[in-house]
């Protein structure tokens, strides 16, 4: 089960550090250490909580290609014969994406997962760091 550290976990939802300290103390979410002694939390919590989040508007104010990059945490993975429907937050957007059900095996796609979907028109895929397989 992948684990973030509070940082990562507040910039993949679009909330502050404190905002994730709150939730934890608010809904008694266990918390561990990493080596470094850095407080962690398991990924697939955030995940419950990340549909709570809104992303801060974009400074840039630019308009994007449809060729768009979102990276959150994955909240659900539904797989049913060979397809597979994957739901990620991303800050304040839902992302969702149907691949096969192999490829979500592959990913090894579950809550919790920091991945990151690629848009380009009407297709969705989602990438996941190499070394998190």
């Amino acid at each position: 089960m992948p684990h973030l550290r509070i940082s990562e976990a507040a910039a993949l939802v679009g909330v502050s550090d404190d905002t994730i300290r709150r939730w934890i103390e608010a809904e008694s979410i266990p918390t561990g250490r990493d080596d470094a002694g850095r407080t962690v939390v398991e990924g697939v919590h955030v995940a419950a909580y990340a549909s709570r989040a809104t992303a801060p508007e974009d400074p840039t104010d630019v308009a994007r290609s449809a060729r768009n990059r979102f990276t959150g945490i994955v909240t659900r993975v539904l797989v049913d014969g060979v397809m597979a429907q994957v739901d990620l937050q991303c800050g304040r957007h839902r992302v969702v994406s149907l691949m096969s059900a192999e490829a979500a095996r592959e990913l090894a796609l579950e809550p919790g997962v920091v991945a990151t979907a690629v848009v380009k028109a009407t297709t969705v895929i989602v990438e996941t760091p190499a070394g998190s397989r």
